[in-house]
């Protein structure tokens, strides 16, 4: 909206018109304004420009009409024209300004400036608060625009209007602050005069303040000073107005503060500077700038510490000071951090910038410095930045001191011609400059040059003889110059004193005379001090804490050493400190703290993983705290690092044997003498290692194992003890190696004995058990000589009574017996005398005593009791004391040590021995448990002997078969294979105990083990033969001939003894009978019936004599034997038998009623329903025969071979119930793994019947259960056959598929290898017949199908030469030609179908056939005479009850009528004949084909019915449907729909193709909906 007082003074102008008609047409356009009508104030205004064309009045009105109707421009157009007329007239620039101040003006501020400037101007002379008002304006647009030139001038054109007017001082004071205040800004654009006009302000105002001094007062003085400090030409007001306001305003830090930093960053160090930071620092101790002045002053006295202290903590309180940044860095380097210092510096530059003036020789200083820090720090990468650095100082070229510093860098890199032609260019130019000297020294000293190093480092001291480098260089000079220049005090000596004396802060210097004190002045206590300091200034320096801490070891000062170390490792960072940490930890380990020691050592490895000592050093840490696994992988890791620690790959193999892992430790000790041959150590653990490896075989009873290690062991030992024959140790264990053979037989001991052992020149010598034993014996005399020891003796007395034992054993000398058993005692004795203590001696002196050739029971009770004493927790003398209570008949007793040692370690074997041994003796019935725990425990003699005589014991007493007691302890412990088991190893240690072969024989036969059997009553029979005892000899061989499996050889054991007995007289009828001796067969069962005492017996004879009348043809003689008064099951079961071979089904009947009576429960389940199923197969009923099974499974689910047997007769008598033959089958194996050898087969034969295959299940499909068969029994030709018949399966679904047959070829392979197997086996002419003809017909079919027709043609000449009267291969022949000859796509002639059916009549009972001969007819279009043929085969098939084969007679049937409708043959017999045949194979079976070809026949009579798509729908929809049938009504179903434009549906079925992959589907929807 416009101004009031511009609206009226507008209409008050426009009444003095003269003119009435534009005076009325004003008054109108006035009136019109006033009331807001702006479109008529318009045409008002127009109408008086019409008469008026320059009525400056009118423009105005136009200009203000139109700005109020949003009409810029014009009211802009109109405004300007007004101006063009009356130019000095405010009018028309009032309006111009109230456009122009409009928000939706843009890009007008330039044109509003000078609309203002004019209303100054016209204003200035009239109306003065007009003229602030509009100057106020233009103030404002000015500082919009950042024009602080135009602010400034303008607004001191107001404050001098002000004061003209007499201004009060306090307005004027606003007035200056306002124009501070607008012009704060302008300090950024360095703008002088600006800048000066801004502190002009700042002076006024100062100085026109009311109250001083005052709050307000003194922000402004600090607002001024802070601006001062941003104009660095004011520097001399700076310092003024810092002072005024400290005198004004004493308390106040602030400008001391600014002061203090004014003289840090210009580098004036003067008394008033440090009286200024003095000052501050008194008044605010935490000042910034206080501490930073505080901090310099210090650096300035030479106090480097404090001065970095103070810096640091003021630059953290003030950090955008470089000066203070650049004296940081130099307090830094003063105390030689220069890392550090180098960080300082970057903070310098980079908070200098891009410098001029005086802060870029603040820059050139930061640099050059940092460069100098950088070469002290030396590294490649800090060398490279270093000369960076020096290249970015300005005009650096020219300064000497820069180009000494840039020699050094590169010489520091090793660029040696480039600082070596920058010293000599530096010693022409500055002769008199000492870096330039000191830099041809440092080149000649790298150089080894010492003498020129020397003169030139003198030079450098002569001219700068305060710096401490120089000094220092030059001691070390003198230092590696030559032995007496290093000795001489005069020269290296004092020189590093001088370094130190001139820098109290160069370690390098203490560390040098800590050098001198301690390797030339041997003075340690003074040397350690040096180093002691040396390390104080440098924390980093390894050497000198190394050497700090290795003279306090040395001079027993532990307290300082570990106080460093502590020191060191309390501020270490991680990976940090590795020399301290790792003596530290080498400390703790040497005072026997390993824990200590792990966590230190680890910490060092943390700083240099790489380090293979501080692994070993950890190894051992690990290995002293007991941590073995983890000890083993450090000692490893140290291995790696450094192949040649043979300490650290030796302990590596220390620790595999500690911990057990004796293979792994052979081969890292033979890792040790690949290196060192004859490594001692690496000698011992390999026979150590071999020793207890043959310990575990003998624990195994594993003997001729055990004795391979031994011999190995024996060998390493004997290289071991001849290099060291001084170590007692290596010839103890000779010995214990020696030793180690008492409890192997005799016979098994060949042992190989190096010849140097032995003292004789051969290589190597074979020694027997009693050798051996004589030879450890000797080698523990030899230990004994060089060290006596009561374990050695003890060991001694241990192999005397060993060798006692063994001459017991094979009956030697009775004085020489007693003999070594005195001198056992003896050694033992002389054992215990050294150590009574030990209760081991003990023990074996009470083990000696108690033997039954010394018989000394109170010696030996009375060494138990001392063992016991000696160690409480002893269960090995207690349970010596309890044998030694048995052996001499105290029972009581006995039990009670046996007890003692069962509660102080119940796993204990030996004791349970003794128990089970009491048992025995007192008749409990616990004594069988005992001892089957004792083997349950562990293997030993006693109580695998025990365990297997109950056992045995038990399986003989034939009554208690059915009681409780023999069900647990036989069946439900397993007792048989754990005796067998127990025994086996017995007899391996025992080979001479007749007793127990014999029960191992008895065993054997039970766990049907023949051969196992025949061996171990071989052995006994031998053991027996020469013995006094005629009966057990006879005895023995009855049992061998009874397990031997050659007829020949059981006739003659036999026949070589006396058989007076039942048992023995059977054997040899048995014998006769495999053999074929009929005759001599029955006179020995007629002769065994004779001696017969029970009716079961007589009955078993009886049932034998029927078979042998049988063999001999007398069947007659046959029935009338097993014709028994009482019968028994195995009579019964041969009389059923009889009658299925005589295919006598009345018999066979009769026999079956009298056997079920007979048998019952679940003892011979399996043949009854064998027999059963067999009776049921001859009478015809076949239903019967699953039913039988089922039902014997459903009694006894767990008996795999029902399950089995299942299986083996769904093929055969329940063909419509394939997949139940499949599960049945793998639950036979489930149950049963050893049953896969047939299991394996029938399930491929049912899942073959059940049409499986690989694309449906890749796991569980015919082809991969009939290969697992063949692999379990590779020897079955049925086997082979079936796979012939899984190959051609799956050849025929990869067919259906339109995928490459995998398995070509194969066919004349398989038929050999059926040949083969037939002819390896000895099985029936019949079925091998049966089952060659089947695969040649099978080979020949896969060869057809295949389009090998001359293959299959020649394969059937082949076999019509051997057999010319076969009408299956004569047909197959008819069947190869014919396709022949339909491959030529002629018609066949009418004599060659007559010859093709008179081929088919030959094989008239074959409904496959008339199956094929009705394809010839329909290829032919004969349809009547196809229809024929087929309806043939299902008649053929259901007089054979033939299920498959009246499905598909029907299915293809129906298939030949659906043919002919899908022709559109107008014949209602073929539509009617598809329903009839689909109808009846329905009711055989739910055969998603036969639903398939109805609906299909549906939709060829009414495509768009719905019941057309119902019918399509259930085949595709339904679940269990074949994926080939469903993808057929799919087909259809899609047409259907798309001719029914069911949008929905249809994407419903794309989705149902989309999921089975029905790729065909996919196409035709793509080609239906395109053309949709």
């Amino acid at each position: 909206m416009l101004e009031a007082s511009y609206l009226q003074e507008l209409l008050r102008n426009a009444t003095t018109m003269s003119n009435k008609e534009v005076k009325a047409a004003l008054k109108s356009a006035r009136d019109a304004i006033r009331n807001k009508e702006y479109k008529e104030a318009l045409k008002h205004c127009k109408a008086v420009l019409k008469q008026e064309k320059n009525n400056y009045n009118a423009w105005v009105f136009i200009g203000l009409a139109a700005a109020e109707l949003e009409q810029p421009d014009q009211a802009k157009g109109a405004y300007k024209k007004a101006i063009e007329l009356e130019p000095n007239q405010l009018l028309a620039w009032q309006g111009l300004a109230n456009l122009y101040e409009k928000p939706n003006q843009i890009d007008v501020k330039g044109d509003l400036a000078d609309v203002y400037l004019k209303l100054l101007e016209l204003y200035e002379s009239g109306d003065k608060q007009k003229w602030c008002d509009v100057c106020n304006k233009l103030v404002e647009l000015y500082h919009q625009e950042k024009k602080y030139l135009e602010v400034a001038e303008t607004w001191q054109k107001l404050i001098r209007m002000k004061q003209e007017e007499g201004a009060e001082k306090a307005e004027l004071h606003q007035l200056w602050k306002k124009m501070i205040h607008l012009l704060k800004d302008s300090t950024r654009n360095q703008d002088n005069k600006t800048g000066q006009l801004l502190l002009t302000a700042f002076e006024h105002a100062l100085h026109s303040a009311d109250t001083v001094p005052g709050d307000d007062h003194q922000n402004l003085y600090k607002d001024f000073i802070q601006c001062l400090s941003k104009f660095p030409h004011e520097v001399a007001r700076l310092e003024k107005a810092c002072r005024d306001m400290v005198a004004l305003y004493p308390t106040v830090s602030y400008p001391l503060e600014v002061l203090c930093l004014h003289f840090v960053q210009s580098g004036t160090l003067s008394e008033e500077a440090l009286h200024c930071f003095s000052r501050l620092f008194e008044m605010d101790a935490n000042s910034g700038p206080g501490i930073i002045g505080f901090g310099i002053k210090c650096l300035k006295e030479n106090k480097y510490k404090e001065a970095v202290k103070s810096l640091t903590e003021g630059l953290q309180k003030t950090n955008q000071c470089p000066a203070a940044w650049h004296y940081l860095a130099e307090a830094q380097m003063k105390i030689h951090e220069h890392r550090s210092a180098v960080l300082s510096c970057n903070q310098a530059i980079e908070a200098l910038g891009t410098p001029e003036g005086p802060n870029l020789q603040w820059k050139n200083l930061a640099l050059q410095l940092k460069a100098e820090a950088l070469i002290k720090i030396a590294d490649a990468d800090a060398v490279e930045e270093a000369i960076k650095a020096l290249e970015q100082i300005v005009d650096g070229s020219s300064d000497p001191v820069v180009s000494a510093l840039r020699g050094q860098a590169y010489l520091k890199k090793g660029l040696m011609d480039q600082a070596s032609k920058i010293s000599q260019e530096l010693l022409l130019s500055h002769p008199d400059l000492a870096e330039a000297h000191a830099l041809e020294g440092l080149i000649h000293y790298s150089q080894k040059n010492y003498e020129q190093a020397e003169k030139s480092f003198l030079n450098a001291i002569e001219r700068k003889a305060g710096t401490a480098e120089y000094h220092q260089y030059l001691g070390l000079t003198y230092w590696f110059m030559s032995d007496e220049t290093k000795k001489d005090k005069g020269k290296a000596l004092t020189q590093f004193l001088k370094a130190a004396k001139l820098d109290s802060y160069l370690g390098s210097a203490f560390c040098y005379l800590g050098s001198y004190y301690r390797d030339i002045a041997g003075d340690k206590s003074r040397a350690r001090g040096c180093y002691k300091k040396a390390f104080e200034l440098d924390e980093m320096d390894e050497e000198s804490g190394t050497a700090a801490v290795n003279l306090s070891v040395e001079l027993g000062d532990m307290d300082t050493a570990l106080s460093i170390l502590n020191e060191v490792t309390e501020k270490a960072r991680p990976g940090t400190a590795k020399w301290a940490w790792l003596h530290r930890g080498l400390y703790y380990l040497r005072i026997g703290q390993p824990s200590q020691a792990v966590a230190d050592l680890q910490a060092a490895l943390r700083a240099d993983p790489k380090d293979s000592n501080c692994w070993e050093s950890l190894g051992e840490a690990y290995l002293n705290r007991g941590s073995y696994s983890t000890a083993l992988k450090s000692f490893r890791k140290a291995s790696e690092l450094n192949p040649g620690l043979v300490y650290s790959i030796y302990k590596a193999a220390a620790l595999e044997q500690i911990l057990g892992k004796y293979e792994n430790a052979i081969a890292t000790y033979q890792q040790i003498l690949k290196k060192t041959e004859n490594y001692v150590p690496a000698l011992k653990g390999l026979g150590e290692c071999y020793l207890m490896l043959a310990r575990a075989a003998l624990d195994n009873y594993l003997d001729r194992k055990a004795l391979d290690y031994i011999e190995q062991a024996l060998a390493y030992f004997t290289r071991a003890v001849k290099h060291r024959p001084d170590v007692s140790c290596l010839w103890k264990l000779l010995g214990d190696t020696c030793t180690s053979v008492h409890v192997i037989s005799p016979t098994k001991v060949n042992v190989q004995v190096l010849g140097s052992l032995l003292n004789k020149s051969g290589t190597k010598q074979i020694m027997k058990k009693n050798e051996l034993l004589i030879l450890g014996g000797r080698c523990y005399g030899r230990a004994l000589k060089r060290m006596s020891l009561p374990s050695i003796w003890c060991d001694l007395g241990i192999n005397y009574y060993r060798q006692a034992e063994h001459l017991t054993a094979v009956g030697s000398n009775v004085n020489e017996i007693s003999e070594l058993l005195e001198k056992s005692l003896q050694c033992l004795k002389k054992a215990v005398r050294l150590d009574s203590k030990n209760h081991l001696y003990w023990n074996a002196l009470g083990v000696v005593a108690c033997c039954s050739a010394i018989g000394n029971y109170a010696l030996a009770q009375h060494s138990f009791i001392k063992s016991v004493q000696a160690e409480q927790i002893n269960i090995v003398a207690w349970t010596n004391l309890g044998v030694l209570y048995l052996a001499t008949g105290n029972i009581e007793q006995a039990h009670e040590a046996f007890k003692v040692a069962q509660s102080l370690e119940p796993s204990y074997l030996l004791c349970w021995i003794g128990q089970a041994l009491i048992a025995e003796t007192v008749g409990s019935y616990d004594t069988m448990d005992l001892f089957r725990h004792t083997t349950e425990l562990s293997m030993h003699t006693e109580g695998a002997k025990g365990y297997a005589h109950w056992v045995c014991s038990t399986l003989q007493d034939k009554a208690n078969r059915n009681t409780e007691l023999y069900m647990y302890n036989i069946v439900q412990m397993n007792a048989i294979p754990a005796a067998q088991v127990v025994l086996s190893k017995y007899t391996e240690r025992n080979p001479d105990d007749a007793s127990a072969f014999t029960m191992f024989g008895f065993l054997n036969e039970y766990l049907h083990l023949k051969q196992q059997a025949a061996y171990a009553y071989e052995r006994a029979a031998s053991l027996l033969k020469n013995s006094e005892d005629t009966e057990k000899y006879n005895t023995a061989m009855q049992n061998y001939g009874s397990a031997l499996g050659l007829c020949d050889e059981a006739i003659e054991v036999y026949t070589s003894i006396p058989l007076t007995e039942f048992d023995g007289i059977v054997g040899l009828a048995l014998a006769y009978f495999k053999k074929g001796l009929l005759e001599e067969s029955i006179k020995a069962y007629e002769k065994a019936l004779s001696v017969a005492e029970s009716e079961k017996d007589k009955a078993h004879i009886l049932t034998a004599l029927a078979i042998i009348e049988y063999k001999l043809n007398k069947v007659d003689a046959a029935k009338t034997l097993l014709s028994l008064k009482e019968p028994s099951t195995e009579s019964l079961k041969a009389l059923c038998t009889l009658g299925l071979v005589q295919q006598d089904a009345t018999l066979a009947t009769a026999a079956l009623k009298e056997l079920l009576k007979h048998e019952k429960g679940d003892d011979g389940i399996y043949e009854r329903c064998l027999i059963a199923s067999a009776v049921y197969a001859l009478q015809g009923r076949n239903m019967a025969i699953q039913r039988e099974v089922s039902k014997a499974i459903h009694s006894y689910p767990d008996n795999p071979a029902l399950w089995s047997l299942l299986s083996r007769l769904v093929p055969l008598y329940a063909s419509k119930k394939p997949k139940g033959g499949a599960v049945a089958g793998s639950v036979a194996h489930t149950l049963d793994v050893n049953r896969g050898k047939e299991v394996l087969l029938n399930i491929a034969v049912n899942q073959l019947a059940a049409g499986c295959y690989m694309l449906e299940d890749k796991k569980n499909n015919p082809l991969k259960n009939i290969q697992k068969a063949i692999h379990v029994c590779p020897d079955n030709p049925a086997a082979w056959a079936v796979l012939m018949a899984a190959c051609h399966a799956e050849n025929t679904v990869v067919c259906l598929n339109n995928t490459e047959p995998k398995r070509t070829g194969l066919e004349m392979t398989l038929v050999s290898t059926v040949s083969a197997k037939t002819g390896e086996i000895n099985l029936p002419h019949n079925y091998v017949r049966t089952l060659e003809d089947w695969c040649l017909c099978q080979a020949i079919t896969s060869l057809e199908e295949t389009g090998k027709l001359s293959e299959a043609e020649a394969l059937c000449n082949k076999g019509l030469k051997s057999c010319p009267e076969h009408p299956a291969l004569f047909l197959l022949l008819r069947q190869v030609q014919c396709k022949q000859l339909l491959q030529s796509h002629k018609e066949l002639p009418d004599n060659i179908l007559e010859e093709l059916r008179k081929t088919v009549m030959s094989s008239s009972s074959s409904a496959a056939a008339w199956q094929w001969l009705a394809k010839i007819y329909q290829s032919q279009r004969m349809m009547t005479g196809a229809e024929m043929c087929y309806r043939k085969s299902l008649q053929l098939a259901s007089q054979q009850g033939s299920w498959n084969g009246k499905l598909s007679s029907l299915l293809r049937l129906a298939m030949l009528a659906l043919e002919i409708c899908m022709a559109n043959v107008s014949n209602e017999h073929w539509p009617s004949l598809v329903q009839e045949a689909t109808a009846e194979a329905l009711k055989l079976s739910p055969c998603p084909l036969a639903a398939l070809l109805q609906a299909l026949l549906q939709y060829n009579r009414k495509m768009g019915a719905r019941e057309t798509r119902r019918m399509l729908e259930r085949v595709v929809y339904q679940p269990a449907n074949p994926e080939t049938v469903v993808s057929v009504a799919r087909w259809y179903l899609l047409q259907h729909l798309y001719a029914k434009d069911d949008c929905e549906l249809i994407d419903v079925l794309i989705e149902n193709a989309k999921a089975n992959g029905d790729v065909r589907a996919l196409e035709l929807n793509e080609k239906l909906s395109a053309s949709a």
